[in-house]
């Protein structure tokens, strides 16, 4: 438990920020699970679904809850998965 003024007042603001970014950080999560499943299992749509989830990561930086570079790298990771698949499913 905190001791100081300062730190229970951190903590307050800890909680607070806890709370307003978990629904951002669930809708992320969300999303990349159904897009990576979507291009496991070859879907027409899977292209919508990749969109979706990088908008949900894109907004996520928007608003602080993640760093732009994790973003970054999430979306590098999704679209070489998607390529993959589309090359595996075009040869």
């Amino acid at each position: 438990m905190a001791n100081t003024k300062s730190a229970m007042k951190q903590m307050r603001a800890a909680e607070r920020r806890r709370i307003r970014n978990r629904p951002i950080r669930t809708r992320v999560k969300n999303t990349l699970t159904d897009a990576t499943a979507a291009i496991a299992a070859g879907d027409a749509d899977s292209a919508e679904a990749v969109t979706s989830a990088i908008s949900a990561l894109d907004r996520a930086v928007t608003k602080g809850v993640l760093h732009r570079n994790n973003a970054a790298r999430r979306k590098s990771r999704l679209m070489k998965k998607l390529n993959a698949a589309k090359a595996a499913a075009s040869a």
